[in-house]
């Protein structure tokens, strides 16, 4: 049986036994394939014939994808979404056309792409300073989105996605754990112990005549083990517009609410609508208050470009000036401060801001450069590229059920569009057969990794990581 037969089979239910509750096993295997004898020349070098290894030990990732993105011109919008208007979309099988080469379980572990704020977040005393750190990650979580408007490939019900960076510090696991509603679970942790992040997310899209709106549900939380805290929160709504005729552009908007459960802190952050002349597009504002509801900071920024964040008298002061058009004389943008904020900020890639910084503000948070050609890898980060790759022998060490083994989004990475719009019709095609299978046979579906519970902190429904306690069988084995 190849890879792809074995992955039609694992998502669809037909090897539902051979599940398993941890990544490890797998992990391991692939920290095996990569491990470099310490007596051997430390220069980069290939590894097993294919991978590329650095200096360091760690692997070097793919800086581009095999194919070029596609042509999107052609394709009437509107002859499809015109059917459309109102609906659930996640209901509505939908052209190839629409998507991006990603699982939305992929697209998930994007939110690890700036994993050195929850670093940044464990190492510092001040529980002020560790709130800022996890609001920048909060924010940053969202801001590989920014001109992403293809849509990820919708998982498969029992569909899963590991990865382990041991150069980031991470572990990342995730599954599709229903189909209607779809329901992504995921969990993280640090490769020292030092943090534990997780959540459910069951995005509603809806179309709306010009647009497409996506209303985030669930809860996503962050532990850090050290100080015994943890976060919570909610993304912002997402919004693609133009979908029918003229530029497609992305706005996020709403009010995220980042609560520390073990100091009472929050942090209240506002997702600015575009509004009628553009002014607010892609602004964030917003504050952090202790657990008598008094202001200790002011957040301000773009999710887009970076995030700053000064004392609220000098914010508001700030803030008077500009409404009685004072102090004409124009200010410095964040771009002109960046270099000579603080030595943090050297290291941090060029890119060219236009949000009003504000004398004496702290940089929180700056967005990675995207590779030079990543408009024809669909507007993909560098860490988005890599989420993908399929190296030789991991097809032998990754679950059946992996992202990675999907034929579809294989061939359309490849740029074989034709054969991958077969695939997803085939894929989709064969998991409405096994759910009228197991209707018949009034089987309930078994998730692997998780199951349905109650988060410790917010006491809402959530579905939590079920580690090792329900695995018959290795991870290799499933």
């Amino acid at each position: 049986m190849n890879s792809e037969e074995e992955f039609y089979d694992a998502v669809t239910g037909f090897d539902s036994d051979n599940s398993s509750g941890e990544f490890s096993e797998a992990n391991h295997k692939v920290k095996e394939m990569l491990d470099l004898d310490p007596h051997q020349s430390s220069r980069t070098r290939k590894h097993n014939g294919e991978t590329e290894i650095q200096e360091n030990g760690i692997k070097r990732h793919r800086t581009s994808l095999p194919a070029p993105m596609f042509s999107r011109s052609d394709f009437s919008v509107w002859s499809i979404l015109k059917k459309c208007i109102g609906l659930e979309l996640s209901k509505i099988t939908m052209p190839i056309v629409f998507n991006e080469p990603l699982s939305f379980l992929q697209r998930i572990t994007e939110y690890m792409e700036h994993i050195y704020l929850i670093n940044k977040a464990c190492s510092h005393s001040d529980p002020l300073e560790r709130m800022q750190a996890v609001a920048a990650f909060a924010v940053s979580a969202v801001a590989s989105q920014w001109e992403r408007t293809g849509k990820p490939f919708n998982p498969l019900l029992g569909e899963t996605y590991e990865l382990t960076r041991e150069d980031l510090g991470f572990r990342f696991i995730s599954e599709q754990v229903s189909h209607h509603p779809p329901i992504s679970a995921f969990y993280s942790e640090g490769l020292n112990n030092d943090f534990i992040f997780h959540g459910s997310i069951y995005p509603k899209l809806k179309f709306w005549g010009k647009s497409i709106e996506a209303e985030p549900r669930g809860t996503i939380t962050l532990e850090l083990l050290k100080h015994n805290e943890a976060y919570t929160w909610t993304n912002p709504t997402c919004c693609v517009h133009n979908v029918i005729i003229g530029k497609l552009w992305l706005e996020q908007y709403g009010t995220v609410e980042i609560v520390n459960h073990s100091t009472g802190d929050k942090c209240v952050l506002n997702f600015k609508p575009c509004g009628l002349f553009g002014k607010e597009l892609h602004r964030v504002e917003g504050y952090i208050q202790d657990k008598n509801r008094k202001k200790l900071c002011v957040i301000y920024g773009k999710w887009t470009e970076c995030l700053w964040c000064t004392d609220p008298t000098t914010y508001e002061t700030y803030k008077k000036n500009e409404k009685r058009g004072g102090e004409q004389k124009k200010l410095k943008s964040s771009e002109d401060v960046i270099k000579s904020e603080n030595d943090e900020a050297d290291d941090m890639p060029e890119v060219q801001d236009t949000v009003q910084f504000i004398p004496g503000s702290k940089l929180l948070w700056r967005i990675n450069c995207r590779p030079p050609n990543s408009s024809q890898m669909y507007n993909f980060t560098s860490f988005a590229v890599s989420l993908n790759e399929l190296e030789k022998g991991m097809e032998a060490i990754l679950a059946p059920t992996d992202c990675r083994l999907r034929p579809d989004i294989r061939n359309m990475e490849n740029g074989n569009m034709d054969v991958a719009s077969k695939e997803k019709e085939r894929l989709e095609e064969k998991q409405r057969a096994a759910r009228k299978e197991r209707a018949k046979d009034e089987v309930e579906w078994q998730t692997r990794w998780f199951h349905q519970g109650t988060n410790p902190y917010t006491g809402t429904s959530d579905w939590l990581y079920s580690g090792t306690g329900n695995a018959p069988c290795r991870f290799s084995a499933c």
